[in-house]
């Protein structure tokens, strides 16, 4: 339990920092679209090899397809109500815009640590560390630059969000360590499917917008760093 506590603080702890970078650092949209796509590669090939390809074993191919559509779905749905019926930039709609991405990762993170030690989820891991990175950052430096938002408060509200997350990995590691083979390879493929959503509609497009030339270049290096991951995880 030490060790899961000590990889899912590591993990959101990459919030604090990201936030902390982009309120008080300087970072080019250049950079940050490259970072973005190198996260984006890296958890393509962690979500397939340490959550996906499991629950098949685990289960089966439909339900593990199930799990993956009911994901998207589920994700498409709120990222809905955030950007046409909330508001991407209010207080309520911006805290959930940040944790929707978060809590299917972190779910997922802390049921891929169920019967594994951690370094059996070097891969999951280290790509979550590299996604959430840049997305604090990136999110941060666009709230100071909205300026309704005092630095303090912005940095309060991403250390809120990794509380959240934590506990998210927690829960999923706790309460859903006794539940049948069946319904954990179900989850992680929901958790898997809005992760994957979401990068089909955040992560993706933002890196191209914000440095289109190297997107390419930075998401296959992501998904040559997550294969080096999951070598050293075994």
């Amino acid at each position: 339990m030490m060790m899961t506590l000590i990889v899912v603080l590591v993990v959101s702890g990459a919030l604090m920092l990201g936030a902390i970078w982009g309120v008080y650092g300087h970072m080019s949209g250049r950079l940050e679209g490259f970072l973005i796509a190198l996260a984006g590669g890296a958890l393509v090939l962690s979500l397939v090899s340490e959550l996906i390809e499991p629950a098949i074993e685990q289960s089966s191919v439909f339900l593990a397809s199930a799990g993956v559509a009911a994901g998207a779905i589920v994700f498409a749905a709120a990222d809905y109500l955030i950007d046409e019926k909330w508001g991407p930039n209010s207080g309520g709609g911006l805290l959930a815009a940040i944790s929707l991405d978060g809590i299917p990762e972190n779910l997922a993170l802390g049921v891929a640590l169920i019967g594994a030690g951690p370094m059996g989820v070097a891969a999951l891991a280290g790509s979550i560390f590299l996604s959430n990175l840049p997305e604090a950052a990136g999110g941060a430096k666009q709230m100071a630059d909205n300026g309704d938002r005092s630095n303090g408060r912005i940095v309060a509200i991403w250390a809120m969000t990794a509380a959240v997350l934590s506990a998210a990995a927690i829960a999923g590691n706790l309460l859903l360590a006794k539940v049948s083979p069946e319904w954990l390879a179900f989850i992680r493929c929901f958790a898997a499917g809005a992760v994957v959503a979401s990068l089909a509609t955040e992560v993706f497009p933002t890196a191209f917008r914000k440095d289109h030339h190297l997107a390419g270049v930075a998401t296959a290096l992501g998904l040559v760093l997550a294969f080096l991951l999951g070598e050293l995880g075994g």
